[in-house]
């Protein structure tokens, strides 16, 4: 069951550091190897490797690997009337918090004749990851699927593992197909990545592939942002994550509900629980075990709970100094007067204030998205947006007037960096006419 309640107090320094240890990534280095093998059986094989490792790893002997128009048009007769409403609800929710994230182009004239703008340009082609382990994961589809759609990205393929009997669930088929994918393929794992990164007969390469996965995934995620020319990924990924801060008024069973609903994720997923009251942690973990015993998934989760911590702190303000330090995914805040403790926490890849605001909401249908910065990486970078899906690139335009301006500052610049030929390239324009 759950680690035992520990006291913030009385640890020393490297307790603490202990204390908010994530789980250790277990065999790197016969991990790396594998990987590194199934890249070079794609990029040498290409479409061939993909059949291969395929029937290797998913026990199906593909004789494709597209998903035609047709396929998608049965999807859509075979989902209940209920199901497709609430795919197209999160859609439609999704779509309109990230409608608003559209960025516009910036022009300033620095100084008269010297006109510099910053313009923002869509990916031109983005490769979608989607897992397919216990369960087909259309809310992941939306969450990658809407934000390419807005920006504008020529091309956008899906890759996902095939079931048993080579097809991908109606439920991500209707998913794209909202989102206006149209290239999908029935490939999953490192060797997914791989055919994004290197192309193959069937699957054109892509410049920036996005989406979680399992450890072969993300393996291969980061050795290929680190090999092939012009391709990169998303963001760093490990296991699912959530901290809770919570006081005595918090509702334990809310609290509870939440830290399963992450642990459930794999028997890697970390949970934290930090409180200035200790009656409110007892309470917790009596409906942790409570609650445990009634999920379909209970012995991930019992796994996952092994290395999670009910941590008591000082007060709300020391609870807070913990959270930063920490740098959880999720953060869910659970006090008396929630929203006082926002303008203090820095560190997480996304806020849930209040006692009504779950964290599955943000996984399906708040509007925010839930591809998000684990392992502590929510110090650094931000939780997936249109931003991702595009780039930025200045452009600047200078009269004669304006370069002679700005002469004189780059010619005693370039002078003190020795570099002539910059200096030439300033000092000829101004001689012409003279």
């Amino acid at each position: 069951m759950i680690n035992q309640l520990i006291n913030w107090q009385e640890l020393s320094p490297q307790q603490k550091d202990l204390a908010l240890a994530r789980p250790a990534i277990a065999d790197s280095a016969l991990l790396s190897t594998q990987v590194a093998n199934i890249l070079s059986q794609v990029k040498s094989q290409g479409d061939k490797a993909i059949f291969a490792l395929t029937e290797q790893f998913d026990g199906i002997a593909l004789n494709t690997l597209s998903v035609t128009s047709e396929q998608v048009a049965k999807a859509k007769l075979a989902l209940t009337d209920k199901r497709m409403k609430a795919i197209n609800t999160a859609y439609q929710q999704i779509k309109s918090f990230h409608s608003a994230q559209k960025a516009s182009d910036i022009t300033v004239e620095t100084t008269p004749g010297v006109k510099c703008t910053l313009k923002t340009e869509a990916i031109e082609s983005v490769g979608l990851y989607i897992p397919a382990g216990s369960a087909p994961l259309p809310s992941t589809v939306l969450m990658l699927g809407v934000p390419a759609q807005l920006t504008g990205c020529q091309r956008t393929v899906l890759v996902c593992p095939p079931d048993k009997n080579g097809q991908l669930a109606d439920e991500i088929l209707v998913a794209a197909d909202l989102c206006g994918i149209t290239e999908i393929y029935t490939v999953g794992g490192a060797q997914a990545i791989a055919a994004l990164a290197y192309g193959t007969e069937t699957v054109p390469a892509v410049n920036k592939v996005f989406g979680p996965g399992n450890r072969y995934v993300t393996e291969a995620k980061t050795q290929l942002s680190q090999q092939v020319a012009g391709f990169a990924i998303d963001m760093p990924a490990g296991p699912s994550e959530v901290l809770v801060i919570a006081d005595g008024q918090a509702n334990p069973a809310f609290i509870a509900a939440d830290l399963l609903s992450q642990a459930e994720h794999g028997v890697d997923s970390q949970v934290i629980l930090l409180s200035d009251s200790e009656p409110l942690i007892e309470k917790v973990s009596t409906e942790l075990a409570e609650q445990l015993a009634l999920l379909s998934r209970s012995k991930i989760a019992e796994q996952a709970l092994k290395q999670s911590r009910l941590i008591l702190t000082k007060n709300l303000a020391q609870a807070v100094e913990v959270s930063n330090q920490y740098g959880p995914e999720h953060l869910i805040i659970q006090t008396e007067d929630a929203s006082a403790l926002l303008s203090k926490l820095r560190n997480a890849g996304s806020i849930f204030v209040g006692a009504y605001t779950p964290e599955s909401a943000g996984d399906y249908a708040s509007g925010t998205n839930h591809v998000l910065p684990t392992y502590g990486y929510s110090k650094v970078i931000s939780s997936l947006s249109l931003a991702d899906f595009s780039r930025r690139y200045t452009v600047q335009e200078i009269t004669k007037t304006g370069l002679q301006s700005l002469a004189e500052c780059i010619i005693e610049l370039t002078d003190a960096e020795g570099l002539d030929a910059h200096q030439r390239a300033v000092t000829i324009r101004l001689e012409e006419g003279i």
